[in-house]
């Protein structure tokens, strides 16, 4: 389960220590809200299995369950925890009376090879456990429970005992097999047909396995795929390719009956994660493209957190779905039975451990995409939506309400829904608070209904046709298997599922037609003209795996009414060369209607490889034959320009970047495209444009100058010659100079005595001394003199970064328990942050942006948690936000966070928000720092009512 995804401010990690006060829920006593006509039960629990973090169901309907017990040992006191010397486990449980609660339970197989696995499938005879750096497939050739054989079927994956690393495998409709990894890579991983897939980012940490990565890594294919994956491979290792890229970490890629993919993403940021449907190929936009910044680095002026997080005024990007806040997102799945009722049938499920939900979606095709409609809490712990949370004399009974921690959602072969729950107060941090490793297992089903699992006969086709109606996605698998291998003998029964009044199963049977050889081929080219745009949709994406030559299908299909068939047109077209498929992606491109993001992504990824001979064929089709001046373009052709920004296009969007007459936005996203451009020209272009006289346009110019300094153009221009806003520069110049004096042992005591009194009442002075200290580098004759004068700095943010070195505080201590009992006064509490808190945070329009955004903590936070970030900031602190020294040859000291790190420079932000843009081969150190920059409150002089105010303010969630 994701311990990592708690929101957070600079260091907060949910750590509450009541362990003594839990219970188990009382049976069949569950405690979970779900919709009036469903009813929750308790299924299973320990000491039937352990910490389970995913499940999978065996057509037998049994359950299978991966287990976590010996999750991060190196943080957890293997003495003090429930632990298995022997490695983690595979479980089985069985409900064999069908009474609707688990009655058996065994160990398939216990491996010291299984580190904290987070995925599990089970597909006919073989049991396929993600547990990096390795795919294992453990197969039972006897049916006795116990594996015969154990294959390493793909290795080389990275985040070994991490919650970023190889989810669970799905067989889709295809027969192929779906799964993904998060970005703690790198991933450096070969197929079985020797094909290299290499991904990576800047991301490190989380785990003492993660310690190096880098991005702007080229696979086999020539394609630079960074952080998480989206992967697809057959069923015997080889064929592997990535179908996504760029997440963070999605705990489970799951692909409906249709063939589309459905996953969750996460960051500790209160605003940032999402749900969402996954286009072959997205670039889900949490790091940069090449994957050696993180979003920090790129949030430009005036965006919001979540749009920059995700990178979504960005070309190349794919729109990032429902938005869901805060919280800790797990297991999803797809649920196209009836057996709940026809009103679930097609809901999405999305397990979120952070906010005590799963939540409920019904996804509708819209334009070429899906918009997945309104979000539900369709199962829950909580009465309300998490908003905040109250400390009370029942705390107990609240915070077992706050323990439910669904980590994955399935459906079994009856058709209900059953949830794993590892039950623990801690969501981040990779720890864990309960010793005993208790788990749970709910069931949910029709209150006036009974679901059993049906007997599943795979030895007739009767039963293989009924095996493939089955709720349970892996189950399906078997007989898609059985049936494939039958060919043209099995047309007919397969073919008579089209009319099936489910049509998630109409769409299972048009992928297994297009296995049966060319009788079933020509069914599935009857579906190319089916009313049901899904179906051919369905049809095409079926032929595509099949057919030697998809261009007449896609040829016949460029002009259909449907832009979510066109799309997968553009999809399928991405790799084959210009020239054969210029009439018809030209064809597409006519039809753009200027609104559609799904479209545009689409097509730009088509015309990627060779942008500029696309750029000048869109500027004859769509601009009256190139005759209109770039001011006159319609919508389409400037989406377009900005979509693809070839280098030959830089005087065009220079031209509409600086017209006065054109909208500001428009002139804004044009000079994003200009700044996306990796040559000389495009550089010198912004220079230009920053010299206009439009204030709007020159300040978005000066900033992307000074943004790409430090990466894609750091080598283009010489930056010496542009004239900047250097005010900063110049200050920290002269704050060299004097701290080269106070390192001077051969300068009197006085004089570098002075000098560090300048220092320390100058806020870019201050920085540079704090950058001393943490690195022990401050002659021990002047800390006197920094802890007397750098308390009284100019600078909030300077004054509270030095608490951590010169201010040792009053020595008090502070009671959680205590304070969590003060009744706090919100209004008071936001006096507190504003004078305290804002420097780094923001809420609303309040405070900055230097560490994550609080307006929405309180849907994630319990007043105990967030007490306990508080006061003890340092216990674990937030991934992207471990503070970082960098010493440079020329004697600068640079502390902040790492935002950046490239071949040619590296970023550090300062808690004063200023990028620090420092060539590699400048660097004489670079080292992460064990403390946090948020200071405890000793140092800042809060007292328990003010830390109890403050906590008031937060959890209430208003501005």
């Amino acid at each position: 389960m994701k311990r990592f995804l708690s929101l957070t401010s600079i260091t907060i990690i949910i750590v509450i220590y009541f362990n003594a006060c839990r219970s188990p829920a009382p049976k069949n006593e569950t405690g979970l809200y779900v919709p009036d006509d469903l009813i929750a039960t308790l299924w299973a629990e320990s000491p039937m299995m352990y910490n389970p973090t995913n499940m999978d169901v065996d057509s037998k309907g049994r359950i299978w369950v991966t287990e976590a017990v010996n999750y991060r040992n190196y943080n957890n006191d293997s003495t003090k925890f429930l632990h298995h010397s022997g490695g983690d486990r595979v479980m089985i449980l069985e409900d064999t009376d069908q009474d609707g609660k688990a009655d058996t339970s065994k160990v398939f197989v216990q491996d010291s090879d299984l580190v904290s696995p987070v995925g599990i499938a089970v597909i006919g005879n073989k049991v396929i456990v993600s547990c990096s750096p390795n795919l294992i497939v453990y197969t039972d050739e006897n049916g006795d429970d116990k594996p015969d054989k154990k294959e390493i079927l793909l290795t080389g994956f990275g985040g070994k005992d991490h919650d970023h690393s190889l989810h669970s495998v799905t067989a889709g409709p295809d027969g192929n097999w779906y799964f993904n990894v998060g970005n703690a890579g790198p991933h450096h991983v070969k197929d079985k047909s020797g094909w290299n897939l290499h991904s990576g980012s800047i991301y490190t940490g989380g785990s003492i396995y993660n310690n190096t990565n880098e991005g702007n890594q080229k696979s086999d294919d020539g394609k630079v795929w960074v952080g998480g994956l989206a992967l697809r491979i057959n069923p015997d290792g080889t064929g592997l390719k990535v179908l996504g890229h760029n997440f963070r970490n999605s705990y489970e890629v799951v692909t409906d009956s249709y063939g589309n993919l459905w996953q969750n993403d996460n960051d500790d940021q209160v605003v940032t994660c999402r749900t969402t449907w996954l286009m072959e190929g997205g670039n889900a936009g949490y790091f940069s493209t090449d994957g050696t910044r993180f979003w920090q680095a790129d949030q430009r002026p005036g965006q919001d957190i979540f749009a920059a997080h995700w990178h979504q005024d960005d070309p190349g990007v794919m729109p990032a779905g429902d938005r869901s806040g805060a919280g800790a997102p797990t297991g999803v799945v797809m649920n196209e039975s009836d057996a709940l009722g026809k009103a679930y049938r097609g809901m999405l499920l999305s397990a979120d451990a952070g906010r005590n939900v799963i939540f409920g979606y019904h996804p509708a095709m819209q334009q070429s995409g899906y918009n997945l409609g309104k979000r539900e809490n369709f199962i829950t712990s909580l009465a309300g939506d998490n908003e905040g949370y109250v400390w009370n004399d029942s705390a107990q009974n609240t915070l077992k309400e706050k323990w439910f921690r669904p980590a994955d959602v399935t459906i079994g072969t009856d058709g209900a829904i059953y949830v794993a729950d590892w039950y623990d107060p801690v969501v981040g941090g990779h720890q864990m608070k309960d010793s005993i490793g208790y788990g749970r297992i709910y069931r949910i089903a029709p209150k006036n209904k009974k679901l059993i699992n049906p007997v599943i006969d795979l030895s007739i086709v009767k039963g293989q046709i009924a095996a493939l109606k089955n709720p349970a996605v892996n189950v399906r698998n078997s007989a898609f298997e059985k049936l494939r291998q039958q060919g043209a003998t099995v047309v007919t029964p397969v073919k008579a599922l089209l009319q099936d009044e489910n049509p998630f199963v109409q769409a299972r049977a048009v992928w297994l037609l297009s296995k049966l050889g060319a009788d079933g081929k020509k069914e599935v080219e009857k579906i190319l003209t089916n009313r049901d745009a899904s179906l051919r949709a369905v049809a095409f994406r079926s032929l595509r795996q099949v057919a030697a030559d998809i261009m007449p299908y896609a040829k016949q299909l460029s002009t259909d009414t449907s832009a979510f068939v066109r799309r997968e047109i553009a999809i399928a077209l991405r790799d084959t060369p210009y020239a054969a498929k210029k009439e018809i992606l030209l064809s597409l491109a006519a039809q753009y209607d200027g609104k559609d993001r799904w479209y545009l992504e689409a097509l730009g990824s088509a015309m990627d490889a060779t942008a500029g001979a696309w750029y000048d064929e869109l500027k004859i089709l769509l601009t009256e034959k190139n005759t209109q001046p770039p001011a006159k373009w319609n919508k389409r052709m400037a989406d377009f320009a900005w979509r693809l920004h070839p280098v030959n296009a830089v005087n065009d969007i220079a031209q509409r970047a600086a017209d006065s007459l054109l909208p500001a936005e428009e002139r804004k996203r044009m000079i994003t495209a200009l700044a996306f451009i990796n040559d000389q020209s495009a550089a010198t272009a912004m220079v230009s444009v920053a010299k206009s006289g439009l204030p709007d346009v020159k300040e978005q110019a000066v900033y992307w100058l000074s943004f790409r300094q430090s990466n894609d153009w750091y080598s283009l221009i010489d930056w010496s010659k542009i004239n900047l806003n250097t005010a900063y520069e110049r200050k920290l110049a002269a704050m060299k100079v004097k701290r080269q004096t106070i390192l001077d042992e051969r300068q009197s005591k006085d004089e570098r005595s002075w000098r560090t009194e300048e220092m320390a009442a100058d806020s870019v002075g201050g920085q540079l001394l704090i950058g001393l200290m943490a690195e022990n580098k401050l002659p021990a004759i002047l800390f006197p003199v920094v802890q007397e004068h750098l308390s009284n700095n100019p600078d909030l943010a300077v004054r509270v970064q030095a608490g951590k070195y010169i201010n040792k505080g009053s020595g008090k201590t502070f009671s959680i328990d205590a304070i969590a009992r003060l009744t706090g006064d919100a209004a008071l509490g936001k006096a507190v942050f504003k004078t305290t808190c804002s420097t780094c945070h923001r809420i609303g329009t309040t405070g900055n942006d230097i560490g994550p955004e609080l307006t929405a903590i309180g849907k994630k936070f319990d007043k105990v948690a967030m007490l306990d970030a508080i006061i003890n900031p340092s216990a674990a602190i937030v991934f992207g936000y471990e503070p970082w020294l960098v010493n440079t040859k020329d004697g600068e000291s640079v502390f902040g966070f790492l935002v950046s790190d490239n071949k040619q420079s590296l970023v550090i932000r300062d808690i004063m928000g200023k990028k620090h843009v420092i060539a590699q081969d400048k660097i004489s150190s670079k080292k992460k720092q064990s403390k946090s920059l948020m200071p405890d409150p000793s140092t800042t002089g809060l007292t328990e009512k003010n830390l109890a105010d403050v906590t008031a303010y937060l959890l209430a969630g208003k501005e």
